[in-house]
């Protein structure tokens, strides 16, 4: 059994409200320090039998949208 991590986040070209939220609530909150948020998600899959052009086809076609989202995963170790 293995444990792929992967994460989904907006293609940089899009607008990310959700992020542009969070960052404006953190200056507010006195992190000045933040200049820009972007946020996506983390699917984590247990796979047996692992194959990364499996995993790319689950990305592909249901985990990510690739018209306006990137993804990538990794094997947890």
């Amino acid at each position: 059994m293995v444990t792929v991590r992967v994460y989904v986040t907006l293609k940089p070209s899009l607008l990310d409200s959700a992020g542009r939220t969070v960052a404006g609530s953190l200056k507010k909150l006195g992190f000045d320090e933040v200049s820009n948020c972007r946020i996506g998600k983390l699917i984590e899959l247990q796979v047996e039998d692992y194959s990364e052009a499996r995993v790319k086809d689950m990305c592909d076609k249901l985990l990510a949208n690739p018209v306006i989202e990137s993804y990538r995963f990794e094997v947890a170790a």
